[in-house]
């Protein structure tokens, strides 16, 4: 009962991606002390080069139907946008076998329900951040997705009907080829149409972690970083923390740690399992810069600017957070793009990076208390991470503290 609740004073939050260091932020919002600990550094993992769109019209959940279609001959190849990391990894194969139950019109519309409720509160939650002293540089920006051929939009606007279907508003235009390189020259001549996703925005995600981190500080917290957690556990009156190198004691503490919290969650009644879904993303040079951000679907890559630069980020790659990067998928995605971009050098590629994003079974993140009292779970974003991570902070905190879950949270319980 909320009325026999007592707020914790201290809170341990693991994990130190943009999802943990908003779970920090406001948790100093309602006069917790908070303590961080990272296994390297904030934003090492999903948070530090993916596309940084902020994009609730986009914010959708990941099984559905048409995952289905690929089959599994496009899943083994290597130059698919959707591709596995051979491995014997058990969990793999349970947590393949758990989204494939989702892949269902009826559970996407169930998800996306619960990604509607997040989504419409995202934008308060980042100008929450920003009033709250967060050095945020967030930029406007429609994002435009292109097609090389027309007909290979049809899916695209399926999803995006399906997600006005579930009462959440999305401005869309249609443009020719003509008025797509009106707007943005760089898109090369092959493109035939293109849908302008309006009012939507983007960031330079390091950037964001970096600034989030320094607020917190400034604000009181200790990030502990290069330790890693093992083990968290309820022992009486407190919760402990323990790894190779350390001990931490807290009143509570949110797992926060992405694409590395099953072994942490599995003794905490989480059934809903977790992997990673790994991205990779380098920047080339341009010689204008880019208008705002492009998504191209078919090859499944997005294009945000960063100045003189452009960062390109996509594949999803199913393999275990720590497994070598493949090195051959930056030059996959230099082969899906070359022919759908002009005034590109790309022989200037840079700043490649893979980072695992945490994905859950059924497409919908897991947020709120876990079977453990004061062990409470923030994750399983998958690749919204960015765009849910303020409001997915702000709703958990509130629960935190005051010891009743938003209504928005009960779609995400991590028991479910």
């Amino acid at each position: 009962m909320a009325g026999d609740h007592r707020a914790p004073s201290r809170v341990l939050v693991i994990g130190s991606g943009i999802v943990g260091m908003s779970c920090a932020w406001s948790l100093q919002e309602h006069g917790v002390e908070v303590c961080v600990v990272d296994r390297k550094h904030p934003g090492a993992g999903a948070s530090w080069q993916n596309a940084g769109l902020v994009a609730p019209a986009l914010s959708v959940p990941l099984p559905e139907p048409s995952i289905l279609r690929y089959g599994v001959r496009a899943v083994l190849s290597p130059r698919s946008p959707v591709a596995l990391v051979r491995s014997a990894d058990p969990r793999l194969a349970q947590f393949l076998a758990a989204m494939v139950r989702s892949c269902t019109t009826s559970a996407w519309r169930r998800s996306m329900g619960a990604h509607r409720a997040l989504n419409m509160l995202a934008d308060e939650a980042f100008a929450h951040q920003r009033a709250g002293g967060v050095d945020l540089e967030l930029h406007e920006g429609d994002v435009m997705a292109c097609f090389a051929r027309a007909h290979e939009s049809a899916g695209f606007l399926q999803e995006m009907a399906a997600v006005v279907a579930a009462g959440q508003p999305v401005e869309l235009t249609l443009l020719t080829a003509d008025e797509v390189r009106s707007v943005e020259p760089h898109v090369a001549d092959v493109v035939e149409l293109g849908v302008k996703v309006r009012s939507q925005r983007y960031l330079t995600p390091s950037r964001y972690v970096a600034a989030l981190a320094k607020s917190v500080r400034d604000r009181g917290t200790k990030i502990v970083e290069n330790t890693p957690i093992t083990s968290v556990e309820r022992h009486g009156e407190v919760v402990v923390a323990r790894g190779p190198s350390a001990e931490l004691e807290a009143d509570a503490a949110v797992v926060a740690a992405g694409a590395w919290a099953g072994d942490l969650l599995a003794t905490h009644g989480v059934r809903v399992p977790v992997y990673g879904g790994r991205g990779y993303s380098f920047t080339v040079a341009s010689p204008r810069p880019f208008v705002g951000p492009l998504y191209f679907p078919v090859a499944r890559v997005a294009v945000t600017p960063q100045g003189g630069r452009a960062r390109f980020a996509g594949i999803m790659e199913f393999g275990a957070p720590d497994a070598t990067p493949q090195r051959a998928r930056f030059g996959h995605m230099v082969d899906a793009s070359r022919h759908l971009l002009v005034d590109i050098d790309w022989s200037t590629m840079a700043d490649q990076w893979m980072g695992p994003r945490p994905l859950s079974a059924d497409g919908v993140p897991l947020v709120g208390a876990t079977a453990t009292p004061g062990i409470y779970v923030a994750g399983g974003h998958g690749m919204w991470g960015v765009t849910l991570g303020p409001v997915t902070g702000s709703l958990l905190a509130e629960q935190i503290t005051s010891g009743v879950t938003p209504p928005q949270l009960l779609p995400l319980d991590p028991l479910r």
